[in-house]
């Protein structure tokens, strides 16, 4: 009767793959130890006399409670006793059989030990319930922090996404603009940057935050869970009205700098044309006044030294133009509409206005020094004055040494080398050069002690051999500098006797009118 009760109420609700009852528990107890080579489980009685068996259950589903593989095999009675302890303290499995009952005996109950193995499938069969419990609990867990870091990932940066979106348009509001094109300028460049960088960086972000959420509710779908709503703001309505805002901002930022642009453009423009238009009006007001130059020299000398000090500010008019025209090309424009006067044409024309300024001051201050040289011709005048500007090549008014000997040379004055060594010493008082005034003194002496139309007539005659003309070659032969030669052959004028010939007489007919 005690036998019907254990079997009733302790192993017939036992059952594995189809077997139930004594089978289904002796294929569990094969099933389990199988991975134990000492271990052969064929009935409930020899089987279990080694004490492995027992061991072998409790190490397959708790290995933390002993040691298998250090187990003496050999040892049937401490692998037995060590089975039933351990059962009985950390499963809770009575102990239902003594170590005698199943290792000092020829052949062990099998109703006793089947009982007795029947309590480790119940202790096993419930702790597996409870880890199949906890591990379906853990998986849940699991799913749901995923989902949940997943959530709280897509609503941080959805927010930190609209944050930067309504942080670029309070930027783009509150941007003050001037119509200078450099800043104009600067504003594109930072929009093409903005366009390129952080705006694709943001696209990107929207794309993978639209692909986030919907393997969010991809997610939550295979759970069998209710849909993801995200927080108020964060939802993607939101998202999409901030960037759809986004996109109008942009178009009007745009709007704005290209109409700064224009306008920079234009005010650089007018910039130019009056500074052009200004530089151009001074010029035209100096060149005005100094073709009606009228008066005494003295007057006329003033008035040119004061023209010359209207023309030099000119010069930083006209760097000022220059950095104007650099900041037009750097904003693209080729051309002026409110000018039609370039750099370099206004500084051609200044340079050209101070050298006639400059030229005609000397002139001046010239005349007023040979208008007392009262015992030469005006004729005589004029020629020293003539030689002195056609020598005077680079229009210093002054002359050095090898053009002041071209000078002596063309009006027939001719020294030896030591000769025009110790005059041109004497004269320049040691410089390198010698004035206008100077030159003209000595002319004027030498003049008046050697230089008659008499004198000159006889030094063409003895250069000519006697001949009422003189060619080329006979100045050549004379020793005359080729300046000299040069400038004679270019002032006399040809002889009707000789092809080659040129009219001395004639020439110093016309020098000396007589």
């Amino acid at each position: 009767m005690i036998w019907i009760i254990i079997l009733r109420f302790t192993i017939e609700d036992i059952s594995e793959e189809g077997l139930s009852a004594m089978d289904g528990l002796l294929l569990w107890c094969q099933r389990k130890t199988a991975p134990y080579k000492e271990v052969s489980v064929q009935n409930f009685s020899y089987s279990w006399q080694s004490g492995l068996a027992f061991c072998a259950l409790i190490h397959r589903h708790r290995p933390d409670l002993l040691d298998y593989h250090a187990l003496d095999k050999e040892d049937m009675r401490g692998n037995t006793a060590l089975a039933f302890d351990v059962a009985e303290r950390h499963l809770g499995i009575p102990k239902l059989l003594d170590v005698e009952d199943v290792c000092d005996v020829n052949r062990p109950d099998e109703r006793s030990v089947m009982t007795y193995v029947a309590q480790y499938f119940h202790a096993f069969s419930s702790l597996s319930k409870a880890e199949t419990a906890g591990r379906r609990l853990g998986k849940f867990a699991d799913v749901m922090q995923s989902v949940f870091d997943l959530q709280h990932d897509y609503e941080v940066r959805v927010g930190q996404l609209i944050a930067a979106v309504h942080a670029k348009q309070e930027e783009w509001r509150r941007a003050r603009f001037e119509p200078v094109y450099a800043g104009a300028r600067a504003h594109s460049d930072a929009f093409n940057e903005y366009k390129a960088g952080t705006k694709r960086s943001w696209t990107n972000e929207k794309l993978e935050l639209d692909t986030l959420l919907g393997n969010i509710q991809t997610k939550r779908v295979t759970y069998n869970l209710a849909p993801f709503v995200p927080k108020p703001g964060l939802a993607p309505r939101d998202l999409e009205a901030a960037w759809n805002e986004l996109a109008a901002s942009e178009v009007r930022h745009r709007k704005s700098i290209n109409q700064y642009i224009r306008e920079s453009r234009d005010l650089l423009q007018r910039k130019y044309g009056a500074e052009a238009n200004g530089i151009q009006a001074a010029l035209n007001g100096i060149s005005n006044e100094l073709a009606a130059l009228s008066g005494g020299l003295d007057d006329q000398l003033d008035t040119v030294n004061g023209l010359i000090t209207r023309a030099r500010p000119l010069s930083a008019a006209l760097r000022r133009l220059a950095e104007l025209e650099l900041q037009c090309s750097r904003a693209n424009i080729d051309e002026h509409d409110y000018t039609v006067y370039s750099v370099g044409d206004l500084e051609y024309d200044s340079g050209m206005m101070m050298k006639a300024l400059e030229k005609k001051a000397r002139f001046i201050e010239n005349q007023s020094v040979v208008r007392n040289m009262t015992n030469l011709t005006p004729a005589q005048l004029e020629e020293f004055d003539a030689t002195f500007r056609y020598f005077d090549r680079d229009g210093t008014n002054v002359l050095n040494d090898v053009e002041f000997r071209a000078a002596l040379d063309s009006l027939g004055h001719l020294f030896s080398d030591n000769e025009f060594a110790a005059l041109y010493d004497q004269l320049s008082c040691g410089s390198e050069y010698i004035s206008f005034e100077v030159y003209i003194r000595f002319m004027v002496e030498l003049t008046e002690d050697q230089t008659t139309p008499e004198q000159l007539l006889q030094s063409f005659s003895v250069i000519a051999g006697d001949k009422e003309y003189v060619t080329e070659d006979d100045l050549r032969m004379s020793e005359l500098s080729p300046p000299s030669i040069a400038y004679l052959v270019r002032a006399m004028p040809r002889s009707d006797l000789s092809a080659n010939g040129y009219d001395y007489l004639a020439y110093l007919r016309g020098v000396f009118q007589r």
